[in-house]
């Protein structure tokens, strides 16, 4: 039996068994519906939800094989269940026919003719693998929806088209409460020519999960976010002990699924596991603890001073969170830039959109199945979405949205949230420059900046993206340079463990066009086929060469001749404000002129990057480099709201006088007398 003769079958059993209030169906993710007894159960194509997500195009006879195993015990024919873990996928099972046979063609043409059921409309995956996500496209009849009540941790696996991702959900079972206002007028279809993106709602909530808009409401994500709104406003994520229990999942997460991190990271860019464990674990851990242990602390008012008129009344600043917030992450760190902002807007006590980078797919993947298991799903999603998704959830109005990518999207982020006066940070980027003074260790500068340039790639924000020096430093630099890369990864970096690749054939074929800048004096070697770029050092750069043109953003360096300091920090001023700004030099002073003479997000003196392992440090840009910072403390900082509070006495009305009509001079000097502030250091004689 094929699986939509299965949907059809299902659909007339269940239409003549109960008549269902409100239900609403997310079959690309299986987010919550009801049935007519009240309970909770995620739902998909043919009213089951796939919690155990696989890769795309597994073939129809697998996916049908999972329904069939997965409702023994629901009371429903040709369905049974069954639990997953982790990301093992749904066992193998004979198909009756596979996916390309005329036998399956033909049951598809039958479907196809068949009338559509009349409590739903038909939505289905569309398996969008050249740009790693699932979108959403309308259906025939034989795509059918309704609800079935189900089992928390349930694995289910769908197929009604030729190739379809698994997307999982992890979903308690209670009976409905109050909706929210707005929710459930809304009905799944293919509102945007088959474009609208899927997500991933996790776990350990309870009430109801989002809806999809139809083409009258205007967004497909308009339900989620009032979901996450409606939820926000009932005061869940305020308590401390809620916000505390949410970030402990997230370090659960990070320990039991820290192997996955690693091998996903190294499919998608080739990651060597050091690097991965340091930046995508163990600093994100690091940011976690510091959050945990003064979360107390950041939490309370803040009492202020105050003036001879409120001295007997209380002046406090409150830490309150800005609401439903997004936060878009890149593909260069796939969880680390999107795991620190999250930490800080669960403390803040936010409800959070997550949305992945969609060119990491192997991390997006384990991010929209993985991370929503440990989150509680009505205050926090992930959105698994490419640029036209990205585009359509950015209509909506979020209270706060953190930002990380280029200066040119970082824009458009910004002209999207002005249209609701949001506020937003954007972590940008551009060219850090690096000088390198002649009073110098040479090798333990070449070390340094090899290690700050060459690390994850050359993909990194903060990596010095071209050095000052004179020409005698070059010449010194270049077999110091040389040695370091030799030390570093070997005679031929490309067997190197310890040696990333890029990411995307796209970035790959622009970074390979920037080695014409200049002179090749190091590596230049690549290989289109691996993604691969050696280490690379450009000699002799002018100013105008195509390098120094745009962001690096990959493992070559050039270097740019300066006469002496000054010139050094007129070119650097020259040019948009970076992300950061290293100086190298013996000498103190030439390290401080550099940092007093100059503006930027950041400043390392005689290294790169560790400036930025430091929670007690804000990491942020500037002009053209990016907007707000974070870390630490200032992550929390950034996701909430400080509203000044004075809580005043209802009596001593008479201290009041001084300042209602009629008005008199004398009124008016008590009232400067009273409320007057003075520069300390002034003596005023009575």
């Amino acid at each position: 039996m094929s699986l939509c003769a299965d949907g059809v079958m299902l659909a007339q059993r269940w239409a003549g068994l109960q008549q269902y209030r409100r239900w609403l169906t997310w079959p690309h993710t299986g987010v919550p519906a009801w049935d007519a007894a009240g309970h909770r159960g995620p739902l998909g194509p043919c009213g089951v939800t796939p919690c155990q997500q696989g890769s795309p195009g597994q073939d129809h006879g697998r996916r049908l094989a999972a329904i069939l195993e997965c409702g023994e015990g629901l009371g429903i024919p040709g369905i049974s269940r069954r639990t997953h873990r982790g990301l093992r996928q749904p066992r193998r099972a004979e198909s009756a026919h596979g996916r390309d046979s005329p036998e399956h063609q033909a049951t598809l043409q039958r479907c196809r003719r068949q009338p559509r059921p009349a409590w739903g409309t038909g939505v289905s995956l569309r398996d969008d693998s050249s740009r790693g996500r699932a979108g959403i496209s309308s259906t025939s009849s034989c795509d059918i929806t309704h609800p079935v009540s189900l089992p928390r941790a349930t694995t289910f696996s769908v197929e009604t088209g030729s190739s379809f991702p698994q997307l999982g959900m992890h979903q308690p079972l209670e009976p409905p409460g109050q909706q929210p206002p707005g929710y459930g007028k809304c009905i799944p279809v293919g509102s945007d020519g088959g474009k609208a993106a899927g997500f991933s709602a996790g776990s350990g909530g309870s009430g109801k999960g989002p809806v999809i808009c139809s083409p009258v409401c205007g967004n497909p994500y308009a339900g989620l976010v009032s979901h996450l709104r409606a939820t926000w406003l009932s005061g869940k994520t305020r308590p401390m002990e809620y916000r505390v229990a949410q970030l402990e999942a997230l370090g659960r997460f990070l320990d039991e699924k820290k192997q996955d991190i690693l091998e996903a990271t190294a499919l998608d860019m080739g990651k060597p596991s050091f690097e991965a464990y340091f930046t995508e674990i163990l600093l994100c851990k690091n940011e976690l603890n510091d959050t945990l242990n003064n979360l107390c602390h950041w939490m309370k008012d803040e009492h202020v001073d105050k003036n001879l008129v409120t001295q007997l009344d209380s002046a406090f600043i409150r830490k309150d969170p800005y609401g439903v917030v997004l936060i878009i992450a890149p593909w260069n760190y796939p969880i680390h830039l999107f795991l620190v902002p999250l930490i800080g807007a669960i403390a803040a006590g936010n409800c959070v959109v997550v949305k992945p980078s969609e060119t990491t797919k192997n991390t997006e993947r384990l991010v929209a199945e993985m991370l929503t298991c440990y989150l509680d799903n009505d205050c926090f999603a992930v959105v698994t979405a490419g640029v036209q998704e990205t585009t359509r959830l950015l209509e909506n109005k979020f209270d706060y949205i953190f930002f990380t990518g280029s200066p040119s999207v970082g824009r458009i982020v910004m002209t999207a949230a002005a249209k609701h006066l949001t506020p937003v940070t954007l972590e940008l980027g551009g060219k850090n420059p690096c000088y390198v003074s002649d009073t110098c260790d040479v090798q333990n500068v070449a070390r340094r900046v090899a290690w700050g340039r060459f690390f994850n790639a050359g993909q990194t924000c903060i990596a010095p993206d071209y050095v000052l020096c004179s020409v005698e430093m070059q010449e010194k630099l270049m077999p110091a340079l040389r040695e370091a890369i030799t030390e570093f990864f070997g005679s031929n970096p490309r067997e190197s463990p310890d040696f990333g690749r890029i990411v995307g054939d796209k970035q790959f074929r622009r970074i390979r066009a920037l080695l014409c800048s200049g002179r090749v004096a190091i590596g230049g070697q690549t290989d289109e086929k691996e993604r691969y770029i050696a280490p690379t050092v450009l000699a002799d750069v002018l100013p105008s060469d195509p390098a120094m043109q745009e962001e690096i953003f990959g493992p070559i360096l050039p270097i740019v001749v300066v006469a002496s300091m000054d010139e050094a920090i007129d070119f650097i001023n020259a040019r948009p404000r970076p992300l950061a700004i290293y100086a190298f030099s013996c000498d103190s002073k030439v390290v401080n002129q550099v940092l007093e003479r100059t503006s930027s997000g950041g400043f390392c003196g005689n290294d790169t990057l560790m400036h930025v392992t430091l929670t007690s440090l804000p990491f942020g840009g500037i002009g053209n480099s990016g907007l707000g910072k974070y870390h630490g403390k200032f992550t929390f900082d950034t996701f909430t709201h400080h509203r000044g509070c004075l809580h005043r006495n209802m009596g001593l009305e008479a201290l009041n006088a001084l300042r209602y009509p009629p008005y008199s001079q004398q009124k008016l000097g008590l009232l400067t007398a009273t409320f007057e502030i003075k520069r300390k250091g002034m003596c005023t004689l009575l």
